[in-house]
This record gives structure tokens, sequence and C-alpha cells, in this order.
């Protein structure tokens, strides 16, 4: 029967099954089908990523375990992946020093207020120079950029600092330092690469002026190079301990880390001297480690439980301009 005699009978026409052409399958097939190869790779990738974790975290993890550990155990290297005796001897004797409690005040409102500052002056100034329309940008841009690798040296740095007034002043770990080029490059490039220039003609059609523009679209949409570079700022404010060393006196202004190295340095006076009273000099030794293992884990705790809160932001920030569209 034809075609014709079919449509004209009234019966519905016959349904044709679609068959996928050879050439669609087998890119299909190619696309999803994995060769033992891959996963050998895959699983060498795997075991290479293992091992790398392992490294990094190893060390962090014995200086924990073996901070509240008995310190003959440690020297006897019979602390390995639990402790061993538990004893809180070190955390004591570093925790009892009032100086530890002013020094983390001290640093706290470094950190703090240095960050503030540091943004306040960097993050205008990254978004100047990525404003094409700036004509002066290039010759700033290069004042900026020579500074970062020629510099006056210490002798020229102190008697700056101590003209201004600086010596024993809490703004010589903040003001000094206010500006980063290099985190001020990092936000530049955010600026270029993520903001498209449609957003700023949207905002002149508006009618914002460039400050309007900046607070108000520039900033909200820019929480992951904002939070990156905080943290950068943040942690070199913490770790700072050349700037106490040189221009602070006054022990109620010193930062945290100066505090540690100066129980550090009364601790080994202490064990020079053959340890106290009844106490030979490996039990000496042996306490001073745990106080160094102590004192690793209370300076660096802040910072541990800060960067997983911007673990997220850091991922996205520092993969700045890597990806252009």
């Amino acid at each position: 029967m034809s075609n014709k005699q079919l449509l004209s009978s009234g019966d519905p026409a016959p349904k044709l099954k679609a068959t996928p052409g050879p050439r669609a399958g087998s890119r299909k097939a190619r696309a999803y089908k994995r060769t033992p190869g891959d996963r050998a790779v895959d699983i060498i990738i795997g075991i290479l990523i293992v091992l790398i974790l392992l490294a990094v975290m190893y060390p962090l993890w014995f200086i924990i375990i073996a901070s509240f550990s008995d310190p003959r155990s440690v020297a006897t290297g019979q602390v390995t992946l639990l402790p061993q005796g538990l004893g809180w001897g070190g955390y004591e004797l570093i925790l009892a020093d009032e100086r530890i409690w002013t020094g983390y005040r001290n640093t706290l409102i470094y950190s703090v207020v240095g960050t503030a500052v540091n943004l306040l002056v960097t993050l205008p100034a990254a978004f100047a120079m990525s404003r094409p329309e700036f004509k002066p940008r290039r010759i700033i841009m290069f004042l900026f950029a020579f500074t970062m690798f020629f510099g006056g040296g210490l002798i020229p740095m102190f008697l700056l600092v101590k003209q201004l007034g600086l010596l024993n002043n809490m703004w010589v770990f903040i003001l000094p330092g206010a500006f980063s080029v290099f985190n001020m490059i990092i936000a530049r490039s955010y600026f270029e690469s993520s903001l498209p220039e449609e957003l700023h003609d949207a905002a002149q059609i508006d009618g914002l002026t460039y400050f309007g523009y900046f607070a108000k679209i520039v900033l909200p949409l820019s929480t992951a190079i904002i939070a990156v570079i905080g943290l950068y700022y943040f942690v070199g404010h913490w770790n700072d301990f050349f700037t106490g060393l040189i221009y602070i006196r006054n022990q109620d202004l010193q930062p945290l880390q100066n505090v540690l190295q100066q129980i550090l340095v009364a601790n080994q006076s202490q064990q020079g001297a053959g340890g106290s009273v009844g106490q030979s000099s490996g039990q000496a030794q042996e306490f001073a480690d745990q106080i160094k293992f102590g004192v690793i884990i209370v300076s660096s705790l802040p910072l541990l439980v800060l960067y997983p809160l911007l673990q997220k932001y850091f991922n996205k920030g520092v993969m700045v301009g890597a990806v252009k569209g």
C-alpha cells in the first residue's frame, strides 16, 4: 500500500523511529568514555595531592600535639600522631604572663585599625589607576612602581619616623606602611578586568559621580578582592615584628610578637643558667621546647581561625585576571 492510500484510508501514519547517526553516537561515546590510562592518571594525581596535603598539615599538627604533650615524650620521639602525657605547663607559663594579654590587645588594635587604614588608602588609589580617562595615571603608576625596587634604607627611615614624632607611638605600626603598591596593583587589575564599563556608563546616566559610582557600585561588587587584600594586610600587621623591635621602647605598646620573643629569650637565658633549682639542663631544654611550641600556637591561633572564614573570597580573589572573556 502506498503512502497516499494510507493517508486516504484515515489510518494514522506509521511512526518512524529516529536512529542516531554513527557520527553523533561515536562523538558521545568518545566524550564520556574514559580509558584506563585516564583513570591511572587521576589516581596518581590524587595520591600526589594527598601527599602534599600531609606534608603541609603534619608539621602544624605536630606542633599542636607537642605543645601540650609531656616534654620528655616529645624529646624522645614518642609523640608522632597523638599526644602523650597531656600537660599544660607551657601554656600556663605563657598565659600567666600579663604581657601576653597586653601584647594581644596591642596587636589586635594595630591589625584592625591598620587594615582599615590600608583599605581606605589602597582601594581609592586602585580605582583611580583603573580609569582610562585619568590621564596622569601612567606617570603616577611609574612612580608607584619605582618605590617597589628602590628604598632609602633603615637609617633614613628611622630618622624620618623620629622627625614625624612616631617613636614610641602606636601610629608607627599603621602610617608608614599604610599603602602597598603590590596590593594596589592587584585591586586595579580586578577593577579593570571584572567590572564592565557599561556599569559606569549606566551610573553616569543615573547622575552618579565618580565617588558615588565607587561607593555604591564598585565596592559592593568587589567583596572578593577586598577580603583578599584585607587578609594580606591583616596578616602583615599581625606578624609585624621588626617595627616594634626598632621603633618601640615602651613595654605597654609592644605587640604580641615582640612579647613572645622576650619570653623565649628569657626562657633560653634560664636554660643557659642550668634551669631552675632542682632542674637539670636536659629538663630545662625539654621545657623550653614545649614553650616554643606553645608560643607558635598562641601567636598563630587567630589567623588559623580567621582564614577559613575568608577562604571562599580568597579563592575568588587570587584568580583575578586569570580568565578573560
